[in-house]
């Protein structure tokens, strides 16, 4: 089996939240097959393994702004508890806790897809770069066509008086 969970999948549920790509607890259950509650009451039975760079609960102004993202669809959908996110080290401290293969399978697939994303935005900030880089050449290019223009356009507009010709003999 190449992957239980395709990337593209996994991607769509991380988010940025506090200068962190996270996934929430929901989106992860569902991706291990458990319930949400099972998966927090893991994590609460095992709090050492859960440090804030791991894991954090979301406050009420992050779930609001998620909630006008369409990240969660609705308050109720949360079932009364405050959402928890877990960072790329949370979720692969969540197959130890979950102990099951679905939970490594699945442990796998997203640790690949945080390292796919982590890559896909490397190369995008480098095309950005370059993009930048030719931006700037071509404003300079630009800069001195305007300034060699600035310099011509006197010469053309200046008029020479025509030279006065006597007349035309035919000898």
């Amino acid at each position: 089996m190449n992957s239980l969970i395709p990337p593209e999948r996994i991607y769509h549920h991380i988010t940025m939240i506090r200068s962190h790509k996270v996934m929430l607890d929901k989106d992860l259950a569902k991706l291990y097959g458990v319930k949400p509650i099972a998966l927090r009451q893991q994590v609460r039975r095992n709090t050492d393994r859960f440090p804030e760079d791991f894991m954090f609960s979301l406050t009420s102004d992050e779930v609001q702004a998620l909630l006008s993202q369409n990240v969660i669809p609705s308050v109720r959908s949360l079932g009364g508890a405050r959402p928890l996110v877990f960072t790329q080290e949370g979720v692969a401290m969540l197959s130890s806790v979950l102990r099951s293969k679905r939970a490594v399978q699945v442990n796998i697939a997203v640790m690949r897809a945080f390292v796919q994303l982590r890559q896909m935005i490397s190369e995008h900030r480098e095309i950005a770069k370059q993009v930048a880089e030719h931006e700037k050449k071509i404003t300079g290019l630009t800069h001195d066509v305007l300034n060699l223009f600035n310099l011509i356009q006197p010469l053309l507009e200046r008029t020479v008086p025509p030279k006065k010709i006597g007349p035309l003999s035919f000898k």
